[in-house]
């Protein structure tokens, strides 16, 4: 029977745990720095009670206004459900409004409302400061290169598809 070694880690004494072959994974560091970047987003909106999916959502709406929930689900990745129900959820909120196509009926638009062009506005200046807390770390150069090396790793994946 093989010998078990007893060596005690760094962990033991309070200090960092080992994390082996993680290092080498982007899926890892991607986890990390989502999370991070996830907790930071949260605090930053916790008074406008509003989620990365919902900030993103806002976003679209006004850069396209009249865009349908289909066209968003798919620019996100999301299912038609999941689209269906932050889109019911931001309505009730009273960001949001829901009118029939103009060029098909079976489709709806979305505006954003007065309040939600507020709460948008509110929300991208605290995006600023909380963007900033992140990228402030990076010089212009490292910023465009970094922006340009994470549209590489999403660029070939296969997009959820809405219908």
């Amino acid at each position: 029977m093989p010998e078990e070694t007893t060596q005690r880690g760094d962990w033991e004494k309070g200090g960092a745990l080992a994390i082996g072959q993680l290092d080498t994974l982007i899926g890892f560091h991607l986890r990390l720095a989502s999370s991070a970047i996830y907790q930071d987003f949260m605090t930053a909106m916790s008074e406008l009670a509003l989620t990365p999916k919902q900030f993103s959502v806002l976003e679209l709406i006004a850069a396209n206004p009249g865009v349908s929930q289909i066209d968003i689900a798919g620019r996100l990745g999301m299912d038609r459900a999941t689209m269906m129900a932050l889109t019911n959820r931001l309505e009730s909120r009273g960001f949001v409004e829901r009118a029939p196509s103009r060029v098909d009926r079976r489709r709806q638009e979305l505006r954003l409302t007065s309040e939600g062009k507020d709460v948008l506005a509110e929300a991208r200046s605290r995006i600023l400061a909380h963007e900033r807390r992140f990228l402030e770390r990076f010089s212009d150069a490292e910023k465009t290169q970094f922006f340009d090396l994470l549209k590489r790793v999403y660029a070939g994946r296969s997009v959820v598809d809405p219908e």
